[in-house]
């Protein structure tokens, strides 16, 4: 079995099913439509966290380049934190997922799955290969989340993306 190819797979089915949710979603859900955590913001910290685990560790981490201080931390408990005023667009968080999702090769071929730590303090007990199978669970989480918002206040489906980023079709 190839661990590696596995994991391209799943990081790149994880993501398609979250692009295919940023790109269904309605305008006036993307800035807010009644939940506290904005749908832009739930997209931006599954690929900040997605960019940010694919490195060695902490230290090999450079966040994207229209980065801002605080966006990729979702409010918790809820109603905490900063208060963010100026949402990431679309396009914005489509380009970001580009940048992610083509380098999950590259960033997978080049991480110790042997390694005991996961390179990141707040994930000590997590050996790297583990805490890639976290990474991917991770973005689908979230994928799923923004999926049943987008169904429930629309009747909106993402359909299921499969490991070679292909739908499934009915």
């Amino acid at each position: 079995m190839n661990v590696r190819a596995a994991l391209k797979g799943q990081y790149h089915a994880a993501l398609g099913m979250l692009r295919e949710a940023v790109e269904k979603c309605p305008q006036g859900m993307w800035d807010g439509s009644g939940h506290e955590v904005p749908f832009w913001r739930v997209v931006y910290h599954t690929l900040y966290a997605a960019h940010m685990y694919l490195q060695p560790n902490e230290a090999g981490f450079s966040p994207w380049e229209g980065h801002r201080l605080d966006y990729n931390d979702l409010p918790w408990p809820p109603g905490s934190g900063p208060t963010i005023d100026a949402p990431y667009s679309r396009e914005q968080m489509i380009d970001y997922w580009r940048l992610v999702d083509g380098r999950v090769d590259g960033d997978v071929d080049q991480l110790d799955l042997e390694a005991a730590e996961s390179g990141f303090p707040w994930h000590q007990t997590m050996s790297k290969f583990e805490h890639q199978i976290h990474n991917i669970r991770h973005v689908q989480h979230h994928a799923a989340m923004l999926s049943g918002r987008l169904r429930l206040a629309n009747g909106i489906d993402v359909r299921w993306v499969r490991r070679d980023g292909e739908v499934y079709k009915a």
